[in-house]
């Protein structure tokens, strides 16, 4: 089966001046030092590849007011800034809605009725994927269905918006199998990701657009053909490529495609860890750079040790000598107590 895009090594020089990387955090709190890694990272695998490094607050859902702010004066403080001007979701509503009405009109949108309960004790296919949704609304009569919006009106509810997978997947002649439709995405230090794609949600029942759809059409607006994350994210790649294609297909004018999309670089990396082995979570102690800034925390030499590389001074000499083949693949692990300075005397 053919991976999107083909599977290749990476290349051992820094190609041409591309398109760009991003970093996009939700702004519900300080970021910890894992979430600063990835994000370093995803700055230094753009500069390096001739790419631009763009930022997106992804603030759809959980907002603190003021996070968003100390998550740009942190990598600030770091030397880490944005190219070109910031994108926030919440004000791109109306690009979100259009592209629903766009795929509405392909006939590649249905409504749901489902509350979470429901899809979770309903019985599935033999060969679904565990949590994929069993289609139970994808078929129903228009009676039902009408039937099933005035019972969530009563309830202050509204039916959420799914796309119809299969559907899609015969536009975009993607095989499809008693699982689903199966995608095969490149990923430069996993190597292939493999996954089926659902019926998944494009809005929420509380009108809220999905974080599939955003990210996928920001990432296409935005023209952005690399993409460094953290290795929890993988599993959503096959579903986001095949989104990306569809968009790219069925309303290339509204996402920036019309002269064509060539796909995107990804780059999982891996998570760091608390002293335990477990995510690193404000649970492990000091793990902001605020919480850690009287501890005589130094970023860079934690940063290029995590790495594999040693401990490095600055962001300049990271930039000099990060490689991104070189890099180890396991996860790092953080205790703060590790890499606390002695006070003064």
């Amino acid at each position: 089966m053919d991976s999107f895009p083909p599977s290749a090594p990476h290349a051992e020089t820094a190609p041409a001046a591309r398109g760009a990387g991003r970093y996009a955090p939700s702004p519900s709190g300080r970021l910890h030092i894992g979430n600063l890694r990835t994000g370093v990272l995803a700055w230094l695998c753009a500069h390096s590849t001739g790419r631009a490094f763009r930022w997106r607050i992804e603030d759809l859902d959980r907002v603190q007011a003021g996070a968003a702010e100390q998550q740009l004066a942190d990598f600030a403080s770091l030397g880490v800034t944005p190219d070109g001007p910031l994108v926030i979701q919440s004000e791109r509503t109306e690009l979100y809605a259009a592209v629903i009405e766009a795929l509405n009109t392909a006939g590649l949108v249905y409504e749901c009725y489902c509350s979470r309960k429901d899809i979770q004790s309903a019985p599935s296919a033999p060969h679904t994927p565990p949590g994929a949704y069993p289609g139970t609304c994808r078929n129903l009569t228009g009676s039902v269905r009408e039937a099933e919006r005035t019972r969530l009106a009563g309830n202050g509810r509204q039916p959420a918006l799914r796309l119809e997978a299969q559907a899609a997947a015969g536009l975009l002649e993607v095989p499809v199998s008693p699982s689903g439709p199966e995608v095969v995405v490149a990923d430069v230090l996993l190597g292939d990701v493999r996954g089926f794609i659902d019926d998944f949600v494009l809005r929420r029942g509380d009108g809220v657009h999905s974080y599939h759809l955003a990210v996928v059409v920001d990432d296409l607006a935005m023209g952005i053909d690399q993409v460094v994350r953290a290795d929890d994210l993988a599993s959503s790649t096959p579903r986001q490529v095949f989104f990306a294609r569809l968009l790219d297909l069925v309303c290339p004018q509204l996402v920036g495609t019309e002269s064509g999309h060539a796909g995107i670089e990804w780059v999982h990396v891996p998570l760091v860890l608390g002293p335990g082995g477990q995510r690193l979570a404000k649970r492990d102690g000091a793990v902001t750079l605020g919480d850690l800034a009287s501890t005589g925390f130094d970023f860079f030499a934690w940063f290029g040790s995590s790495l594999g590389f040693g401990p490095w001074a600055d962001l300049e000499q990271a930039r000099d000598e990060f490689d991104l083949d070189a890099m180890t693949g396991e996860p790092a692990v953080f205790d703060p107590a590790d890499w606390a300075q002695p006070a003064a005397d």
